[in-house]
């Protein structure tokens, strides 16, 4: 019988700017009653490692281009912030009361480049950018946890995204170490004996999807999710595995 199982580990306090992710996991996996096992996968919420990294920012240390401000106009936004939006991305794709739709400098398609106010400490003057490298942060996590384990265990850093052609946010892979982001079921056999030509499952946004119900989205502060079960091999993956090739976007 297959079986996946997902423990939100408890008691994993407010993350400050230099703070061990793997001295806070462990403890908090102990609490769980749970010991790490090969195959098991951390999933970890992208605002507890961007704190870690210290990528918050005071909006009154920021001055507003000229671009910002015309865009923050558009988009009835604080300039400041926008500013921010403009630095995160590559390109600007959308904009709308409410919301920038970028091209995030990491490849992202996303929503105010992840810039987020929530649960952010410092009076509402502050922001939280996403990490500068999340898959080189999910890699640094993964180390450090076989270090201290002598277990092979993969690691995931989720954020919330929207999606197009569909209404709210779901838990999205933006770091991978240590499993497959993406895995390729072509040229094998359905139950009819039809060989699958184009099937590629985002297994890291599946399960990112899976993690995200723990954790929620508002006070619920459960920023880590432990995986039992994942179904498919582990091998190194990465986030870009997951990114469409420009040259393949029908919608850009």
């Amino acid at each position: 019988m297959r079986e996946l199982k997902l423990i939100a580990l408890p008691g994993i306090p407010e993350v400050t700017r230099g703070a061990s992710l793997c001295e806070l996991l462990l403890p908090a996996v102990a609490r769980a009653s749970m010991a790490l096992q090969a195959g098991d996968v951390l999933v970890v919420a992208q605002k507890v490692v961007s704190k870690a990294e210290g990528r918050i920012i005071r909006l009154n240390d920021i001055t507003p281009s000229p671009r910002a401000e015309t865009l923050a106009r558009e988009a009835a936004k604080d300039a400041r912030v926008v500013e921010l939006i403009l630095r995160e991305s590559r390109a600007v794709l959308r904009v709308k009361p409410g919301v920038i739709v970028v091209e995030h400098k990491l490849g992202f398609v996303m929503a105010n480049a992840g810039i987020d106010q929530s649960n952010v400490p410092g009076g509402g003057d502050a922001v939280l950018l996403l990490p500068e490298d999340p898959d080189a942060s999910a890699r640094k996590l993964r180390d450090e946890l076989r270090a201290k384990t002598n277990v092979n265990t993969g690691v995931l850093i989720i954020d919330s995204f929207g999606r197009a052609w569909r209404n709210g946010v779901t838990g999205t892979a933006i770091g991978v170490a240590g499993i497959p982001a993406l895995v390729d079921l072509r040229g094998r056999v359905d139950r009819e004996g039809r060989t699958l030509q184009v099937t590629q499952v985002a297994a890291a946004d599946e399960l990112a999807a899976a993690a995200s119900l723990l954790m929620g989205q508002a006070d619920e502060s459960t920023p880590a999710v432990l995986v039992r079960g994942f179904p498919y091999a582990l091998r190194e993956g990465a986030a870009g595995e997951l990114l469409r090739p420009a040259a393949e976007d029908l919608f850009r």
